[in-house]
């Protein structure tokens, strides 16, 4: 039987790093506290992703507030997509209470209450920096994957933004590629075929009735101008990174705005962030909480997509971190990308999910401490098993770990708080102002009224020439009954 040395020496070993690292927590065995050992995770592989799980009340969400403190402290972006309205507490100092205190002291640790810069933005309406993007910035490929669309539909597409490329119509909003899409099927049709090819009316309906699907979902809000710089994202004040706010409390019942959301700002990360490989820390790190919702409706070109951008994005310095309740929300194929695991308990309540659960214990690095699948059922609240990458890439020890407490406040900021914070944003000014300038909708239509007068003025030509012609045939008749 290995002795409590024994595990000790392993885990030190285990989690002892050249590089920069912070500590998440103190590893535990048969239920009690190693004592001055700790739980570290390096910055440097912290761009291989990660997964945060757990059921519901067992400590998620306080185990993203740790770990976003302890990148802000140390100069690294973090970006939260905040589903349940319940991390805006990172913007105000904790405050150590008895079972604070209890925890500390078993870990020997000191419990240091902080507050942290905080930036809070949205899609919708909700208070805080308004997030865009323009339909052009999207691209024909992301968006005809985001409408999901089959091929032929997705060419026409291409064809409806090369024809706005090649004759100056910005696609700003979702009313000016309707405009486009409309204009393509009646008043331009001809001269858009002469130049670009047959156009099925069919699809350009299709695509119509996607768009306007989407829009139900209160896609409109996000879609526009000023769009958003991601580099915004990348900002410090006081020495510590800022903690970027995404509230989405109101996208729960709505999938498909949550997906496009995520995925445009991923690949507008991707496509503007430099190459930068395996950084000592990363430049940004993003946490997608209940992430569940981004693939429960997605097609599987999106689902293609996300995995894409998810293999890909670590190379810009950025790493991904999805948060559910059950590890099964996420796909295999990018489940298989994350190297950090952090989970909590799970709760079993039938054969199947005793079974699940079992699965799931494979997942885990092998120890000869733990009966994992026993474990996953009967961790505490803020207790979790835990494992991640080494400098070498390598999987480190399986640890049952006791969790630090957040530093700010565990509970949510109040509505004269929130409202606080948001007047003091440096961002108000260059977001909240919508933009409306001339672009597709507003110079199609202008275009479509000259194309209407025109033939206005062209009809009452022919019917002016008609009645002249009819009087001159009258009056010719008149004179010729005269003659006789």
């Amino acid at each position: 039987m290995k002795t409590v040395e024994e595990f000790k020496e392993i885990i030190d070993k285990g989690y002892s790093f050249k590089g920069e690292s912070f500590v998440i927590g103190a590893p535990m065995l048969d239920g009690e506290v190693v004592k001055d050992s700790y739980i570290k995770v390096p910055f440097k592989t912290l761009n291989r992703h990660g997964l945060i799980a757990g059921a519901t009340g067992t400590g998620k969400t306080k185990s993203l507030q740790v770990i976003a403190e302890s990148l802000s402290d140390a100069g690294v972006s973090v970006v939260m997509l905040d589903i349940k309205g319940d991390l805006s507490g990172l913007a105000a100092e904790g405050a150590e209470n008895k079972v604070i205190k209890e925890r500390y002291s078993l870990m020997n640790l000191e419990y240091e209450p902080s507050t942290f810069p905080v930036e809070l933005m949205t899609i919708s309406d909700e208070p805080g920096v308004r997030l865009r993007a323009t339909v052009t910035e999207f691209g024909p490929v992301l968006m005809s994957k985001i409408l999901e669309l089959n091929d032929t539909q997705s060419g026409l597409v291409s064809l409806i933004y090369k024809f706005c490329d090649d004759n100056h119509l910005p696609l700003v909003d979702l009313k000016d590629f309707i405009k486009v899409i409309q204009y393509a099927s009646k008043e331009g049709k001809e001269e858009i075929e002469k130049e670009y090819g047959k156009i099925s009316s069919v699809s350009l309906g299709t695509i119509l009735r996607k768009i306007i699907e989407l829009q139900q979902q209160g896609a409109d809000c996000f879609f526009g101008e000023p769009s958003f710089d991601v580099y915004d994202l990348t900002r410090t004040e006081n020495n510590k990174a800022m903690i970027n706010i995404i509230r989405v409390t109101d996208m729960q019942d709505k999938p498909k705005l949550f997906s496009t959301f995520l995925l445009q700002m991923l690949a507008e990360i991707y496509a503007t962030f430099p190459e930068v490989g395996d950084l000592d820390k990363p430049k940004l790190v993003m946490f997608i909480d209940e992430a569940h919702l981004i693939f429960q409706e997605a097609s599987s070109a999106l689902m293609k997509q996300i995995e894409t951008v998810i293999k890909l994005i670590r190379s810009k310095g950025v790493g991904v971190f999805f948060c559910t309740q059950n590890p099964t929300d996420v796909p295999p194929a990018v489940l298989s990308q994350l190297g950090f695991k952090l989970q909590h308990a799970l709760r079993a309540f039938t054969a199947k999910d005793r079974k699940n659960i079992k699965s799931m214990a494979e997942n885990f690095p092998y120890s000869d401490f733990y009966k994992t699948d026993e474990l996953l059922t009967q961790m505490g609240t803020g207790e979790a098993l835990f494992t991640c990458l080494n400098e070498k890439g390598l999987p480190t020890p399986l640890a049952y770990t006791m969790m630090t407490s957040p530093r700010s406040r565990m509970d949510i900021l109040s509505n004269t708080e929130i409202d606080t914070l948001v007047r003091g944003s440096r961002l108000i000014s260059k977001y909240n102002n919508v933009v409306d300038r001339d672009s597709a909708y507003e110079i199609l239509s202008k275009r479509i009224t000259q194309y209407e007068e025109e033939a206005k003025l062209e009809k009452e030509k022919k019917e002016a020439a008609k009645i002249n012609k009819t009087t001159t045939r009258t009056s010719s008749r008149k004179q010729k009954s005269t003659v006789e």
